[in-house]
């Protein structure tokens, strides 16, 4: 007759093959962990799930099977001890590694190595010579006196774990110290709890809730760690785009003094001073990498255009037509594109450029739009209008979630608009 603890156990069994075949599942389908990891965790759930399965079959073959099937009784049970005490070793070596150790010099896994060594041996020798445990020739599991030291070597196993985790306990991250201690101490609660009620197995059940609980810590820092360097990226790509832009800035800005000092020696210097005090008060602004006040990327507008428009008398015009102007922008947004349309539009075989920035409310948000009644451009133009706008709808994409379109003007030129 079965009683209410095999019941128990059989239910532990099958949970615990239930919660490995997920975590098996899960870890070969994730994106965010790293190679290491993913085969970590692909080894220790399908160690775990033959551990379960094999406990299982042990269960089986001793509550329902006759005599004639002993022998599978013993392979089951020597199956599950030894599939078992594997998930140590492994664990040693992952700690090792995320301690960015060479573990093939560390001391700790070779102990580990050598313990799960010895309890390899003696779990062979017991199939010839059973001093620990029994499989009766009435096809009953029994344990013999000497089976606790039998136990001796998955136990120091243990605390060599658990000495490498508490003895760089700062090192890891909050999230992995919680995937070790649950790892290692889930598994040592069940097995504490298991001697103190006989016949109960609870460490199957608790070794593969501690694997999954493993695998989710692991798998939420790996994920935070994806995270936090996403964002660096982003910064560092935000950074770079910024560096491409200020050259190019301060390059046409020469650019056009160098021109103004052949046709005008005195407007060439007053433009000079005008550039050095824009530099000086606002370099700092262009070096920002957060975002800014409209009003102040209006400055740096104005500032490049009275440069130009110097250089184009009588060839550029502008008009400012900006009623709302408190929303921030990241920046080099404006400035850029009125250059290209600058750099584009100006022609001295052409009618003069005339340039319309303004700002208005819309169901959207903020909108910016920069038209002109220049030639306009196309895929077959000169890359760096496309280059420098393409950086444009990057950075506000990354900074504000903005965006930038591009489309033709009626009567000919382009409309940028951008929207915050």
């Amino acid at each position: 007759m079965i009683s209410w603890i095999d019941m128990v156990n059989f239910a532990f069994a099958v949970c615990g093959m239930l919660v490995t075949l997920l975590g098996l599942f899960m870890s070969r389908s994730v994106t965010h962990l790293d190679r290491w990891a993913r085969l970590f965790f692909r080894a220790v759930f399908s160690i775990a799930l033959a551990y379960t399965v094999s406990d299982l079959v042990s269960q089986i073959s001793l509550l329902f099977l006759g005599p004639q099937y002993r022998l599978l009784s013993a392979a089951a049970v020597f199956g599950e001890s030894l599939l078992s005490s594997l998930l140590m070793p492994l664990m040693t070596l992952y700690l090792l590694y995320s301690l960015k150790k060479p573990w093939r010099k560390s001391l700790s896994f070779r102990l580990a190595v050598f313990l799960w060594g010895v309890y390899l041996i003696l779990l062979v020798v017991n199939l010839f010579v059973p001093e620990f445990y029994v499989i009766t020739g009435q096809n009953v599991y029994q344990r013999k006196p000497l089976y606790p030291v039998l136990l001796v070597p998955p136990i120091l196993l243990m605390s060599v774990n658990i000495f490498v985790l508490f003895r760089n306990w700062k090192v890891f991250t909050r999230r992995q110290r919680q995937a070790f201690a649950s790892y290692l101490l889930i598994p040592l609660i069940c097995m504490l709890l298991q001697s103190l009620a006989y016949g109960l197995l609870m460490i199957v059940i608790g070794t593969s809730a501690a694997v999954m609980l493993m695998f989710i810590f692991i798998l939420r820092d790996q994920f935070e760690q994806y995270l936090l360097q996403k964002e660096e990226n982003t910064r560092q790509r935000n950074s770079i785009m910024v560096l491409q832009m200020r050259p190019h800035f301060i390059y046409n800005t020469m650019t056009s003094i160098y021109y103004l000092c052949k046709q005008d020696s005195d407007k060439a210097q007053q433009v000079i001073l005008d550039f050095t005090s824009y530099l000086r008060s606002n370099f700092t602004a262009v070096a920002r990498e957060d975002t800014v006040a409209f009003s102040e990327e209006m400055e740096h507008t104005r500032a490049y255009l009275a440069v130009e428009q110097v250089r184009f008398e009588g060839k550029l015009s502008v008009e400012f037509d900006t009623p709302y102007t408190s929303f921030r922008i990241p920046p080099l947004t404006l400035q850029p594109i009125v250059e290209n349309a600058v750099k584009h539009g100006v022609d001295p075989d052409m009618d003069p450029l005339h340039i319309t920035v303004r700002t208005r409310k819309s169901s959207h948000g903020n909108e910016i739009i920069v038209e002109d009644n220049g030639p306009g451009f196309g895929p077959s133009d000169n890359a760096d209008p496309h280059i420098a706008l393409n950086n444009i709808r990057e950075r506000l994409k990354i900074m504000c979630n903005g965006s930038l379109h591009i489309s033709a003007r009626e009567g000919g030129g382009t409309v940028v608009t951008i929207v915050v």
